[in-house]
Order: structure tokens, then sequence, then C-alpha cells
């Protein structure tokens, strides 16, 4: 199953030890005897995690994936206990970061969670603390140098472990306001505030996913196209695994490196993704507080006290006292538009905050045998954070569904009970001082407060589904989802340009006789096209050569491609135009209809003079931007869009959303280092999964900056490279594939 792009370089070292059995020493158990997990490493630093146990594939995945990436995983062990400040210094944000997780991740908080747990989860937790641990004692003094010797490296607990859980689901929810919740206190002055903005721009955290179904595709199986959008740095990194536990579990995919369970991935029967979902995980609350008495709020005819909970941060200068207020709802949020003052308080309450459920639906989804079944493990624990999920299956079914941690909240209830005040406008802020207006409970659901899996949006087709980060309205737009509330997102609205690209791409692929393929499937992401630039550059020449002073750069913009592939030449004065074309919106020539969602808006209205001067200021912009900083008009877009890899520069395709990239890369322009660098977002782990006709997975994939974030790691840029030039790697899946591509053999003995 190798293909012509498939990298099977290693290095001496790494073939010599490709014949060698690695130990970890250990004690053995009561009985004497030890328990074994087996990881086989192949090409590209790929980990193939196998035990007899859940505990064994925790302790094997945590060796696995600290071994690629040990640093940043610590540092986010460091984030959740609340040490930032011990380590890193008493800067105000990571004293307020301490004390919301001290506060929020308190001992009573671990105790739930441990309680609702599985037994297979906590031994998977149990195992990873043991791997984890076990991995820097082992390793101490040779870690990478980023933090080699560093005190911050310490062992771990299954609390702490418990405490990144919770953290990593609360992270786009309470996590986003953690500042305005560690800084509330009654009559703040808010001259220093932000306002309040929890949500998380779809350029950030974003994805694309396409299914095909047995209808479209030429071998009778499901396609899958994954495709998130994550950030570059940092703990949301992907990592890529395989586990295998005999009997039960055999699957492989990506994990972020702050979890330790395959959240994106495949089996012998399936194939998943996610989407970043526009339905809401939390609301806020304001609470009518007593005359005279700001600790104080009326709930029905009760008065209820809001709750100090006290927490001491260590710094590296002693410790600090901080304080963090609790009500029934949540915690008490303090922005410059919601001021704690006589009258009111605003909570919100979050509902990842009291989701323990999320590890357990990972096991059932890997273990489900066709997309109904995956249905049924997201309806049953609802433990998706903050995701759709999209996917495929080898009798060529597709699904969409929404079927997550939703709050409760129907139109009905929206329409009673909000009030008014200055917060965004797709906040949901709800009178919390009207029993009637938390979230509703119904019996159905998997926990109290959750929306019920009937009411959330979800289709299985034989067609396609797709989601680019817009709501599940048009997830197929021969069957739309129409009807649910609005906390899971609009209807009948305009689409983004990134969600249009994508199903115009899809269209394009349907209208020929050819059936789709795995290929046709890869060209549709990586062929790297501005969707934007298809539909607005011809008014755009249109008025271009009407200044002398942008001839050059309207020929050079006349024969651009409309790509931002590696060798794209044009791209780069487009993209500085959009990015100088503020409220370019406002000078579409047709703007939305309802009736042709996937083709408007669309033009610019140029015979006007004034969207005529608003392009040519723009363009203007744009050139001069570019003369200052020393880039040339016809430059290759993969030489001003870049990242630099021990002192490597490496060309970078795709481009930003907002533009109508289907392939998301975020950067911005930065003149000093020549152009749009450093990466900060987009295009992470890519999947393209089918089944052969035996029922084999064939699975193809990249993941853009290498499976390593440290420099001295050989698999900090290898992949990196191949990404550069639109290069897949085969993910060896079976035993022979595995052994045909087997650089070292470890075994664990714990």
């Amino acid at each position: 199953m190798k293909n012509q792009h498939h990298v099977t370089h290693k290095l001496p070292i790494l073939f010599f030890t490709s014949l060698l059995l690695s130990c970890s020493p250990t004690t053995p158990t009561e009985d004497g005897t030890q328990k074994e997990v087996e990881i086989q490493w192949t090409s590209h630093g790929i980990p193939h995690i196998k035990a007899d146990t859940w505990e064994g594939i925790g302790y094997g995945f945590a060796h696995a994936v600290a071994t690629n990436t040990i640093c940043v995983l610590a540092r986010e062990f460091v984030t959740v206990r609340g040490e930032q400040s011990k380590y890193f210094g008493a800067s105000e944000a990571n004293i307020n970061s301490d004390a919301f997780h001290l506060a929020m991740l308190h001992e009573a908080k671990i105790d739930e969670y441990l309680e609702a747990s599985s037994l297979d989860n906590r031994e998977l937790d149990k195992g990873y603390v043991r791997g984890y641990n076990n991995f820097i004692k082992t390793r101490a003094g040779s870690l990478p140098l980023s933090c080699n010797d560093a005190p911050w490296i310490t062992p771990i607990s299954e609390r702490d472990m418990v405490k990144l859980n919770i953290g990593v689901g609360i992270r786009y929810g309470l996590g986003r306001v953690s500042t305005g919740i560690a800084s509330a206190r009654p009559g703040l002055e808010l001259a220093n505030m932000s306002p309040l903005d929890p949500f998380v721009d779809p350029e950030v955290i974003g994805s694309n996913a396409i299914g095909f179904g047995r209808d479209l595709t030429a071998n009778g199986r499901g396609i899958l196209i994954g495709n998130p959008h994550y950030p570059w740095h940092g703990s949301s990194r992907f990592h890529i695994s395989h586990i295998t536990l005999p009997g039960s579990v055999d699957v492989m995919g990506a994990s972020l490196i702050a979890t330790n369970r395959i959240a994106i991935g495949f089996t012998k029967e399936i194939a998943w993704t996610h989407t970043v979902s526009t339905a809401l995980r939390f609301t806020m609350f304001r609470l009518d507080l007593e005359e005279g008495n700001p600790m104080q709020y009326r709930l029905g005819e009760e008065t209820l006290n809001i709750e100090p909970i006290k927490v001491s941060v260590e710094t590296d200068q002693g410790f600090l006292d901080k304080t963090v207020y609790m009500t029934h709802l949540g915690p008490v949020v303090v922005s410059e538009t919601t001021p704690w003052n006589d009258n009111h308080a605003y909570v919100m309450r979050d509902v990842n905050y009291e989701n323990y459920r999320s590890g357990d639906q990972y096991m059932d989804i890997s273990k489900a045998t066709d997309v109904s079944e995956l249905k049924d493990a997201l309806a049953t624990h609802q433990g998706a954070a903050f995701v759709n999920t999209i996917a495929v299956d080898t009798a060529g079914d597709t699904l969409y569904a929404d079927m997550s941690a939703i709050p409760n909240v129907s139109a009905e209830l929206i329409s009673r009970c909000s009030v008014d005040n200055e917060t965004p406008s797709r906040m949901i802020t709800l009178n919390g001082s009207e029993p009637s207006c938390d979230w509703a409970i119904d019996p159905s659901a998997a926990a109290p407060g959750l929306m019920p899996p009937t009411k959330q949006p979800s289709l299985i087709a034989s067609d396609y589904v797709n989601n680019s980060n817009d709501s599940h309205w048009l997830s197929n737009p021969n069957k739309p989802l129409e009807g649910f509330s609005p906390i899971i997102g609009d209807e009948k609205r305009i689409r983004s340009l990134r969600t249009r690209a994508g199903l115009n791409f899809i269209n394009e692929a349907l209208t020929t006789e050819e059936k789709i393929t795995p290929e046709i499937a890869r060209g549709i992401l990586l062929n790297h096209r501005n969707y934007g630039a298809e539909i607005f550059l011809d008014d755009i020449l249109s008025v271009c050569e009407t200044d002398p002073q942008l001839l050059e750069a309207c020929s050079i913009l006349a024969k651009w491609d409309r790509r931002q592939d590696f060798d794209s030449v044009g791209a780069i004065i487009y993209n500085r135009f959009w990015d100088s074309a503020r409220n370019i919106d406002k000078h579409f020539a047709n703007q939305f209809n309802l009736d042709k969602p996937l083709n408007t808006p669309s033009g610019l209205s140029v015979v006007q003079e004034e969207t005529k001067e608003f392009v040519l200021d723009a363009l203007r912009e744009a050139v001069n931007s570019l003369t200052e900083a020393n880039i040339p008009l016809d430059s290759k877009w993969g030489d001003v869009q870049f990242v630099i890899r021990n002192d490597e520069k490496i060309g970078i395709p795709g481009g930003s959303g907002r533009q109508g990239m289907f392939s998301v890369i975020t950067a911005r322009f930065n003149p000093d280092a020549g152009g749009y660098n450093p990466i900060a977002h987009g295009n992470s782990y890519i999947q393209n999964v089918t089944w052969d006709d035996a029922g084999r997975p064939m699975a193809k994939a990249i993941l853009t900056y290498s499976q390593s974030p440290e420099p001295d790691s050989e698999f900090y840029s290898d992949l990196t490279k191949l990404y550069s030039r639109n290069q897949w790697i085969d993910l060896p899946f079976t035993a022979e594939e595995i052994n045909s591509d087997l650089v070292r053999k470890e075994v664990l003995k714990f």
C-alpha cells in the first residue's frame, strides 16, 4: 500500500535498534509477575501500542506521546495544577490562570469525575499516570533540550489526570473567560476589563470534513476526508498513534497532546473525524442581587449566597491569596459588559464542567462497527465537548451528527427568559433568578440539563455529508436539517466562503461521470484553490488597470492560477489585498439569496464609483505593503508563507478560510519575516480513509507540523516537508503493514 511519496529513510542508529527490544525497569506486582505493553515504531515517529489491558494501553500511550512531546505535555500538567506562577513567574496572566484552575478543579470536582468514570476509563488513566511517571524517571537528564532538567517536570497523580481531562473540556468555555472569573469582585473598576468574548474564531479552532457514501464512491464503501484546523503550537497539537487491545479495540488516528485517547481516527469498520460545532456549550445567567448585599442573590422566593472559594497561588516570590466566586449555576464572570454591581451579577454555566462522559464515549466509538452504532455511542454518552461528528463505514453509509454536550435550551426558553445586555450577539443570557429559566431537564438525556439527542441534528445518508464550521443546516444541501434550537446554530442564513468552497468543490466532482475515489477526495482539499478569488477576482481585474501604478500587480494577478500552492505566483498580492479590503461585504454585487445559498453573495459592484475606489485603495495598500517589506510582487506563495525549522525554510501551501480557502492555514503578515510567518493555526492532522475489497483500511494522512515540537527530534520537520509539496503518507494498520515499515520495537514491563 506504499506510494511514491512514502518516506522510508531511517537514520542508521534507528535502523540498528529496529532489531532490539527496549525494556523499561519497573517493580513486579504483588504476585511477582509483570505486565507488558508493546510499542512498534514505524516511520515518522508513529507508535503502534498493543497491550492486554486498558491499564497497559494507558501506560504505553503515555510513554509514546511523551517520547515525542514531553515538554509540551508536562507544561499542560503545570497549567491544570495551578503552578504557572510557581515555575514561570508571577505575571498577571499566570496568577489568573492558576487561581482559575485551583478554584475550578477542586477536590470535590475531582471526586465527582472519579465516581462517574467507568472501570475501564479509570484503568486507562491509572496506566497513563504510571507510564508518564516511569518515562520522566527513566529519561531524567536526557529529555529534549527545551525542558531537560526543568524543575517543572514532576510526577503526576490520577487526580492530576482528572484535572487535565476536565481542563481540556472547559478550555473553550469557562477557560475562555478565566481572567474574568479570577478577577471578579463586587464593584470592580471595569476601565481595564475587556468585553466578554467567550467565542472561538473558526479560523483558530475549526475544521473541514467530508464523508462520501456508496451512491457516489467507486468502491461502494465510505470515503472520509478529515481536516481539523488546530493550533500549530502548544498542547492542542495532534499526535498520531495506533492502539490495539486484542478482542476489544483496534483503532488508529490522532489525539491532542493533552488527551489520552484517540479522538479522530479509523478502525476496520469505520472512520470518523470532528469539526467544531456552532452549538453553544454554555450560557450566561444574570442574577438579581439582594438590595444592599452584593454577596446574595434571589432564586425565586429564596435568597442564596455567592460563595467565595479562596485559593493560595504559589508564585516564584511567595504565596498570593485569590478568591473565585461561585453560585449554584457557575462562577461569577466580570467583564466590561458583565459588571458585578449593586443590582446584578453575571455567571457562566458550562456544560463541559459537568461532562464526565468523554472517555467512555471514545471507547465506545472505537468499538462501533458501523455509523449507526457510532451514532448510538454519541447519543448514549453525549460526551463530545464542542464538536460535530462526520463518519463513514465499510457499507458505504455516512453520518453527520451534532449529538454532543449541548445545554437543553429551547427557542421558547430563550424567548421567555433572555435578558437584555451588551454581551455578544450570539451569547444567550438568561434570567438566573427565575428557576424556570435554568436549563431544562429531560430524562432521555445523558445527564441533567443536557439537550436530549432526539432534539439534536443528525443525518445518515448514502451520498454525502459535510461540515466546515457553519451550522448543521446544509450538512447535505439536498437534505437540509431544520427546526432545531438556536442554541445549536442558525438556519437559512449566509454560509461562510469556506463552507461554500467545499460544497461547490464537491458539486464539481459530482458533475463528472467519474465516481469518487480517494484521489479525487484528496484533491478537493489539497487543490489549494482560493474560492473567494474565483468569484471576486474578475471584478477586481476589471478596475485594476485604471491605475498606472498598479499595472505590474494587475498583470501578475491576471496570470495567477487562483490557488495558494507552493509555486503559485500572485497569491501574495491577493492576500495583501484581502487584508486591506476591510468591510468588503458592503460591496457585494449580489447579496445572500436563500434560493441560492451556495452561490451568494457573489461579485463586486464595481460599476459603482464607491466600490471601484474601495478596490483600488485596497490594491494600492497591498502593493505598498509588499514594496515596503521588500517582497517582490511575483513571489511564489511558498516563498512568502513558510515555517523555519532548524534554520531551514519550508514553504507552506494553503491560506485564510475567510478568503474562501478550503485548505486553511492561518498566519499574520509579518514584514520583518518576509511574509506570512509564523504559522499559527490551520491544516493539522489530515486523514483520508476508505477500505479495499478485502475490507482492510486504506488510510493516507499527513500531520502538517510533524510528530514532535522539539527541534532536536528527527520528527520535527519530516512530515512538514512532505506537506509542503502536497505529499501524503500511508498509515500502516495491519500487522503486515506495520512489520514492513518497522523502525524499532519497545517492550515495556510494569
